[in-house]
C-alpha cells in the first residue's frame, strides 16, 4: 500500500508567517506568551466547559511549546500534544519531562498529516493554529479532526476570526496590534501584523459554514475582538 501523500496536498511544514521552525524563536514565543496569558486557568476554563475529566482523552491540535497540553494532562487521562514544529513539540516534551508527566504523548503533525492511531477521543481542543492554512484546506482538516472524534466528541476551536458585520475592519485591526503591543511588546505587535498579511484566517460566515460542513454542529460562539471561540459537537 502507497502510504506517501499525494503530490497536490498542501504542505503544512511550508513557512508562513512566523517561523516556528527555529528554536530561538520557539524559546521568545513562549516567553512572549507567558508574559499576559494565565495558561492554566485558561486550560481549566476550556477542560470544565468540554466536561472533560479524569477518563477524558484529548488532542491538542497545533499545540505549540504546551500551553493547553501540559496543564490539561492534571487534568485528563491523556493527552496527546500534536503541532507540525519539530522545534515546538521539543519544547513541550521538555515540559512534560520536567513536570513528570507520563500522561501528554508529543507527536510531530498538523492538521493534513496527524494520523491519530488510537481510539477515537472525547474531544480535540485547536488554539491559534487553523489560520495557518487556507480555507479550502480548513474543510479537509476540520473532516479530519471529525473522524479523530468519538460520536457526541467536542471540538474547541479558537482563532482569529474577521467580523463580516464589522464596517471597520482597519481600526479592529489597528486596535489589535496596539494591544499587542502594550500587553507583550513590539515584537509580538509585529507577529500579529505579519498574521494578518501573510497567514489565512478567515471570515466568521466562511468559518461556520466549514465547521457545519464538517460534521460539527456549532453549541456556542464566543466573541472577543478579533478571537473567536466555536464549542462544537460531531454529529
Amino acid at each position: 500500500m502507497n502510504n506517501e501523500p499525494p503530490n497536490w496536498l498542501y504542505d503544512e511544514t511550508k513557512h508562513v508567517g512566523v517561523d516556528y521552525a527555529n528554536l530561538e524563536q520557539v524559546q521568545r514565543y513562549d516567553s512572549m506568551h507567558q508574559a499576559f496569558r494565565d495558561y492554566e486557568a485558561i486550560t481549566e476554563a476550556i477542560v470544565h466547559r468540554l466536561g472533560l475529566g479524569r477518563e477524558s482523552t484529548v488532542i491538542d491540535l497545533g499545540a505549540g511549546t504546551g500551553a493547553f497540553a501540559i496543564n490539561a494532562a492534571k487534568h485528563c487521562q491523556q493527552v496527546y500534544a500534536v503541532d507540525i514544529s519539530r522545534a515546538m513539540i521539543e519544547c513541550c516534551r521538555a515540559k512534560a519531562e520536567a513536570a513528570g508527566l507520563q500522561n501528554v504523548a508529543c507527536r510531530v503533525g498538523g492538521f493534513l498529516t496527524y494520523e491519530h492511531d488510537s481510539e477515537p477521543v472525547e474531544a480535540v481542543v485547536s488554539i491559534f493554529a487553523l489560520h495557518h492554512v487556507p480555507d479550502f484546506w480548513k474543510l479537509e482538516a476540520l473532516k479530519r479532526v471529525a473522524r479523530m472524534l468519538r460520536d457526541k466528541g467536542r471540538l474547541f476551536l479558537s482563532d482569529i476570526v474577521f467580523p463580516s458585520q464589522n464596517e471597520n475592519l482597519e481600526s479592529a485591526i489597528n486596535d489589535w496590534i496596539k494591544e499587542m503591543a502594550k500587553r507583550a511588546g513590539p515584537e509580538l505587535a509585529t507577529e500579529v501584523a505579519v498574521h494578518v498579511q501573510e497567514e489565512y484566517s478567515t471570515y466568521d460566515w466562511i468559518m461556520e459554514g466549514l465547521l457545519q460542513r464538517a460534521g460539527f454542529n456549532i453549541d456556542d460562539i464566543e466573541r472577543d475582538g478579533l478571537q473567536t471561540t466555536y464549542i462544537c459537537t460531531k454529529f
